[in-house]
């Protein structure tokens, strides 16, 4: 019965983490509803598209005479904002955001209007979109198992540190092989095939996301060390499961990988003048 409750605390822990990361991430789409001169609006506006194709931008609404532009432009640049006409079909306003290089991002906003009345959607913001390319489900869908499957490993070994009779070298060993599957293995892999890198962390780049990996791995290679070498393994094993758990509340996504326009221009600039 112990060991039952056990992994059903870690269970619980892991997804409560796993949920709060997802649903604070910058990726994490809108949604809300309002009203204009009478005319109801709802919306779930996405900030992440996968593939190559165009993202939609959809807005529902239950009347007809209700109108929309669309406004958008490339993040962190000074381009001018491009202005495009909503189309009301079946209940719907939309429009089309066009496709960008992975890890391009387009700052994006709407205006509703209804005879002389207007509303911005959403209040006062303006959504940043994040494009990537199509990871394959058998990447994807190891690599998130394994992911989460380390963070309940993790918490559990945690909890094993409080019985009388820790069985630390086992739930640790389990813990670190689990984490390099999906966080050093299928975590790269997921990152190629989204934005065409495999490591964009220390030392090349500062994305958060495999920088959070890297910081868990040396955290549990420690507490390996300790189970086999310290005086004290259960202080160390603490250590990586709260600092797993501390790394798995970072929202998703936040300081991932991002397009830098102005130097794509410049470099197509420069290309540009090679050629003449």
């Amino acid at each position: 019965m112990k060991i039952f409750l056990l992994w059903t605390f870690a269970l619980l822990i892991t997804l409560a983490s796993a949920y709060y990361q997802r649903v604070t991430g910058p990726t994490y789409p809108t949604d809300g509803k309002t009203s204009i001169d009478g005319a109801n609006v709802e919306y779930t506006l996405p900030r992440s598209h996968s593939g190559n194709t165009d993202e939609i931008i959809k807005i529902s609404v239950d009347d007809p005479s209700v109108k929309g532009i669309l406004e958008w432009k490339r993040y962190k640049t000074s381009d001018e904002w491009t202005r495009v006409d909503m189309n009301y079909k079946n209940g719907e306003l939309s429009a089309v955001l066009p496709v960008q290089p992975p890890s391009g991002k387009l700052q994006y906003r709407m205006t509703i209007i209804k005879d002389n009345n207007l509303i911005t959607v959403p209040d006062e913001e303006q959504l940043v979109i994040r494009f990537k390319g199509e990871v394959p489900l058998w990447i994807l869908i190891p690599h998130v198992i394994f992911i989460f499957g380390a963070m309940l490993l993790s918490t559990r070994t945690g909890l094993e540190v409080f019985k009388k009779e820790p069985k630390l070298k086992k739930f640790t060993l389990w813990t670190l092989g689990v984490l390099i599957i999906g966080g050093m293995i299928f975590g790269p892999l997921t990152q190629l095939y989204a934005f065409g890198e495999l490591w964009t962390g220390v030392p090349f780049g500062y994305d958060l996301t495999d920088n959070k990996t890297l910081i868990a791995l040396i955290g549990w290679l420690i507490a390996a060390w300790a189970v086999y070498k310290s005086s004290r393994p259960g202080f160390w094993v603490i250590f990586a499961a709260v600092l797993m758990l501390i790394i798995f509340l970072i929202p998703h996504s936040v300081l991932g990988s991002e397009l830098d326009y102005n130097k794509l221009d410049q470099e197509k600039q420069n290309q540009t003048e090679v050629v003449e």
